[in-house]
């Protein structure tokens, strides 16, 4: 039987948990910035009694260019997210992309991200298992939802059970992703289900050396993931989107954030029953 909640620090993920919030920055860009974001997004979400993640990745090894900016690397990312949680007072969750990774990073991390290209690894799934903290595993471009029970059970093997899916859309033609909104309840057969609303508008390698997206959709499948019965919602934010160093097509305006987990919030308390 499928674990019906997870714990990332003292946030709780699952169908009988409030609505979770997972966001942050799609890369670290920098100390100032990473700290200012999550400060701020700390604040909408307690306004709102909404328990937030706070999510930057400290290396984007999946750029569509090789001159692309990745992000401060593993040894300065972790140390500013270190920050986050020491100052902020927040978890953190940041992903890995090879298994020597996961130790550093289950040091500092509360939750181990694996990328929707990577959810196949089995070393680096069982690599992050084996680290103790929750994992979330994004839902390949490339899977369907039934097949995602492997890679839960990839990381079940080393006895961690702390996992979470993420449903990021899948591919539909070249640089085109869909979103099949009964995945979100497929996979909760094996996990608790995050979805993520920034990454399934993105048109991936769509303008050629990098990827283009829909944020205008953003809002729109953030209300359908959560009316689906998603237990978490994801996110990125950037305080200037047309600038932001990694996914600028995609990414969610920090002014516009409060309005839109308002609206997420009511659809949540609906579907649950509790507004």
């Amino acid at each position: 039987m499928a674990v019906t909640c997870v714990h990332i620090s003292e946030v709780s993920i699952g169908r009988d948990c409030p609505l979770a919030v997972i966001a942050g920055p799609c890369v670290i860009e920098s100390r100032d910035h990473t700290l200012r974001l999550a400060d701020r997004i700390g604040s909408i979400c307690r306004s709102l009694e909404l328990p937030l993640v706070f999510k930057a990745s400290f290396d984007k090894a999946n750029r569509s260019s090789v001159d692309t900016f990745r992000g401060p690397g593993m040894e300065k990312g972790l140390a500013i997210l270190c920050e986050v949680r020491e100052e902020i007072g927040l978890p953190v969750l940041s992903d890995v992309h090879l298994p020597d990774q996961v130790q550093a990073a289950g040091e500092v991390l509360d939750c181990i991200q694996i990328p929707a290209f990577l959810c196949r690894q089995t070393d680096l799934l069982v690599a992050a298992g084996k680290s103790g903290r929750c994992v979330n595993v994004k839902k390949g471009q490339f899977m369907s939802p039934e097949q995602m029970a492997n890679a839960v059970a990839k990381v079940s093997s080393t006895g961690n059970d702390n996992v979470l899916l993420t449903e990021r859309g899948t591919f539909f033609g070249y640089h085109r992703l869909v979103n099949d909104m009964t995945a979100i309840s497929i996979m909760q057969q094996f996990a608790p289900v995050v979805f993520d609303a920034t990454h399934s508008c993105q048109l991936p390698g769509g303008q050629g050396r990098q990827s283009g997206g829909r944020r205008e959709y953003v809002g729109l499948l953030a209300a359908a993931g959560i009316a689906a019965g998603a237990d978490a919602l994801f996110l990125e934010v950037h305080d200037h989107p047309d600038e932001a160093l990694s996914d600028s097509a995609t990414v969610y305006p920090l002014d516009d954030v409060a309005e839109l987990l308002t609206r997420c919030r009511k659809i949540a308390d609906a579907v649950r029953g509790s507004g």
